[in-house]
């Protein structure tokens, strides 16, 4: 069974970093999509990036092009997000998925494997 387990989250000021880590495990992951998903009190949930485990191919929301970098080490098994120059509006709540495939999946619903989410938080 896939498990996914975020940490890393936390209070920042705008301007700041963060990274979120996402370890994965219960299978390997060499054809899997992993992602990274936010969800802000009362919106939908947001994609904010991509990864095919196995090329290191990314794809990024536009919200957060060039201000975030979705990441993996083979060997922790683990997916990383570092977010820089964060604004208020990047709080959320931050979820890490999976899928198996590869293809540019930005729905929730494209996504099998879910963690628990961590908070991200952003003052001004």
């Amino acid at each position: 069974q896939v498990q996914l387990v975020e940490s890393g989250g936390g209070l920042v000021q705008a301007g700041g970093s963060l990274r979120l880590s996402c370890a994965a495990s219960g299978r390997t992951f060499n054809s899997y999509t992993m992602a990274w998903f936010r969800q802000a009190p009362g919106k939908e949930r947001e994609f904010v990036a991509l990864l095919y485990w196995s090329s290191q191919d990314t794809f990024y929301g536009d919200s957060v092009e060039g201000r975030f970098t979705i990441s993996r080490d083979y060997a922790k098994n683990t997916v990383y997000l570092q977010m820089n120059s964060l604004l208020p509006e990047d709080t959320a709540i931050y979820y890490c998925a999976a899928r198996s495939g590869v293809g540019i999946a930005r729905e929730p619903t494209q996504y099998k494997y879910w963690g628990q989410g961590t908070q991200v938080t952003v003052s001004s």
